[in-house]
């Protein structure tokens, strides 16, 4: 019985509570009448049994692949007895926790008496889904007030132990502290995007599909409703979606309702970003879509606004192993080590001491602005790029391409150089663009891609010139940076009349004198010589030589290769013996200035060994070239044209030799290794193959 009273007049009143079952509440008034008001009956919880077909879980659109090893591992944890068990699965939002959960209490309910699902997005959720538990259990507590209620469900739960309660897309372990110091018994089974703070707790982490599930699973959505769609393609797809179960599903009911292939699908994505990520089929939940389902952990994350501004950082570069060194030039610490720790916390990033990764559609999505949302204004995300780009470029720019010491950092930081020049477009480059594509190009061309070195000249100069004019210095310089990656890649027609343009504006602007004049009357010189026009190469090569030694000193690297190209010149020209003294000459310089593992002492050593095998000299030729193989592939690496060249001249100087069987040996090894990196079709892989067959026929 509960008396309640009230106070009237100065009169104070006051509760009697004697027990916790009652049947009637009197309600006493000081100076009026006694009335009685009914009320429910309250049930002793402990003695409340489970009726058969009371639970809930919620009931899924019947698709679920794969997550073979993650039900074993929720198995595992459940199956221990003794003591109450408490697993946590986390994952970033969209990889499909709740799915997980709800597939193991169908599969497993047999196990328990009761299975019940809370929607635990925040504390007044789990309150009210343990409120909608005592109803179920005891359904005459109905008409109780919530925190009553509340507090039965917990009592009800405490006194058992053989239920299986699932807190889905909790916010992190403080909302269901209380509720598990409380209940001691049964299994709780927690879904959250929350990673860390789960002491004492099993945890489960989700990770996105494998590729064969992810494109089961966009089949079966899609044959569901459209059996005889044809789903080429549909790993490309899903590849591109990240493997991401939210992003499949999303888009597997828009292929079903359009119409439309897997590759249609990508194409709209390419072209229509923004409203791929919120398309949503007939009936689909625009909540839970890609453009979305990351603002929710964003809204909590508020209070770090450095969070927000390092992911939108990382939306530009690769999505693997971005050097956390990188990072910190645009999020200085503590900032960053608060930001990563939060963004890890909420299942947005993994992070190790040294890099950060993070799912490539976060990123995308990130990088797409929107007005509408708080976290994409159009603003920080233009500021997040031009941030990411001048980082690149300075440390890049900081950077020797021809140097084999800072080739470890070129490599650590080029797929993200990649993943940034992919993401951006020509109409938003600046300076810093295309100081990066300047230094990328030069690197790339050295490291045997002059394709790739092609494209990001080309894109710097047409920037350039947009922004400064056709004569401006930089201008300038990125036209003759094209113009020689034209040549490495064996277009002379489109090098030679860039080269002469080019060296025609140095002169008219900066003089005969300058160094950047003296670049341009060597390169065009170098191109005469690739046409095989030694006459037109051999007298600006001197030329340039004479100038580079009076302007520069004879012991600059740009008057070393001068005199390398001139030896060369010679040589091509039918006058090697000329050509001998210049190379041995060039090496010994480029060994004492350079030292003997820069690339320029190689092709010195390369040129020098091919000067004394045209004049037959083959037992100082073939020594040489096997010592610089040796060191090119030690240096170098294997797979570099370098090293492709070296080996092809070795071939020739064995069969010159006279020892067939030796060379057809070394050409076969070096045409595997151009066709693989070079290309069936590419020039130097022509002239091995050609080699080859000539050996093979001696």
């Amino acid at each position: 019985m509960v008396l309640v009273g009230s106070d009237d007049g100065g009169v104070p009143g006051r509760v009697i509570q004697s027990g916790v079952a009652s049947g009637e509440a009197l309600v006493y008034q000081a100076g009026r009448d006694l009335t009685v008001r009914s009320g429910p009956v309250v049930p002793m919880m402990e003695s409340v049994p489970v009726v058969a077909g009371v639970g809930r879980i919620p009931v899924g659109s019947g698709v679920f692949v794969g997550r073979a090893v993650e039900l074993e591992r929720l198995d595992a944890a459940v199956a221990e007895s003794g003591r109450a068990v408490v697993v946590a699965v986390h994952g970033l939002g969209g990889v499909g926790k709740s799915t997980l959960a709800a597939r193991f209490a169908e599969l497993r309910a047999e196990r328990f008496s009761l299975v019940w699902w809370v929607t635990a997005d925040s504390a007044a959720a789990v309150d009210e889904g343990l409120a909608e538990l005592a109803v179920a259990v005891a359904p005459e507590v109905a008409g109780l007030p919530l925190e009553q209620r509340t507090e039965l469900g917990v009592r009800w739960l405490s006194t058992r132990d053989d239920w299986l309660l699932v807190l889905d897309n909790l916010t992190g372990p403080v909302d269901a502290v209380g509720l598990l110091e409380r209940v001691r018994t049964g299994t709780v089974v927690v879904t959250s995007r929350q990673a860390v703070g789960w002491r004492m707790v099993r945890t489960v982490l989700l990770d996105v599909l494998s590729p064969d599930e992810a494109t089961e699973l966009l089949a079966r959505i899609v044959r569901a409703e459209w059996p005889e769609a044809d789903l080429a393609g549909a790993g490309a797809l899903c590849a591109e979606l990240g493997l991401l179960p939210l992003a499949v599903e999303q888009a597997a009911a828009y292929l079903a309702q359009a119409r439309i292939t897997p590759g249609a699908y990508l194409g709209l994505l390419a072209g229509f970003p923004a409203r791929m990520f919120a398309a949503t089929a007939e009936g689909g939940d625009t909540q839970r879509t890609v453009a979305r389902v990351w603002r929710v952990t964003l809204d909590r994350l508020a209070d770090t606004p450095h969070a927000g501004r390092l992911l939108r950082l990382l939306a530009w570069y690769a999505s693997d192993a971005v050097p956390r060194a990188v990072l910190a030039r645009g999020v200085g610490e503590p900032d960053l080590s608060e930001a990563l720790g939060r963004l890890a916390a909420y299942s947005m990033i993994t992070h190790t001491v040294d890099a950060v990764s993070v799912h490539r559609l976060v990123q995308a999505v990130t990088r797409i602005p929107d007005p509408t949302d708080p976290h994409r204004q159009p603003d920080d995300i233009a500021d997040s790029r031009d941030t990411a780009t001048t980082i690149l470029s300075d440390i890049v720019a900081a950077l020797d391409p021809c140097s084999p010491a800072d080739w470890p950092r070129h490599r650590l930081i080029l797929p993200h150089a990649r993943a940034l020049l992919d993401h951006t477009t020509s109409d938003t480059d600046n300076y810093q663009t295309c100081r990066l594509l300047h230094e990328l190009g030069i690197y790339l061309q050295e490291q045997g891609e002059a394709g790739t070195a092609i494209t990001y000249h080309t894109r710097a100069t047409t920037t350039l010139e947009h922004l400064h004019g056709s004569d401006h210095p930089n201008t300038l310089t990125s036209r003759n940076n094209l113009a020689h990656a034209y040549q490495a890649a064996g277009s002379l027609s489109r090098a030679i009349p860039l080269c002469e343009a080019t060296l025609a504006d140095r002169e008219r602007v900066w003089g005969s004198d300058h160094p950047h004049t003296l670049n341009s009357r060597n390169n065009l010189a170098g191109v005469y010589e690739s046409a095989g026009d030694p006459r037109r190469a051999i007298p600006l090569y001197e030329t340039t030589l004479a100038d580079r030694e009076r302007v520069l000193g004879s012991d600059h690297p740009h008057t070393l290769n001068s005199r390398n190209n001139l030896a060369g010149v010679y040589e091509s020209a039918g006058d090697p013996r000329r050509a001998i003294p210049l190379y041995e000459t060039t090496l010994a310089d480029r060994e004492r200035v350079l030292g003997s593992d820069h690339p320029h002492t190689l092709i010195s050593r390369n040129n020098l060994a091919y000067a004394y095998r045209v004049v037959g000299d083959l037992n100082r030729a073939i020594p040489l070239y096997q010592a610089t193989l040796v060191e090119a592939e030690r240096v170098l690496g294997r797979e570099h044209p370098y090293t492709l060249t070296v080996r092809n001249n070795l071939a020739i100087a064995f069969w010159a030799a006279g020892d067939p069987g030796q060379a057809v040996s070394v050409f076969e090894v070096a045409l595997t290794d151009s066709e693989r990196i070079l290309g069936l079709e590419h020039p130097t892989t022509t002239a091995i193959r050609a080699n080859l067959d000539n050996a093979r026929s001696t």
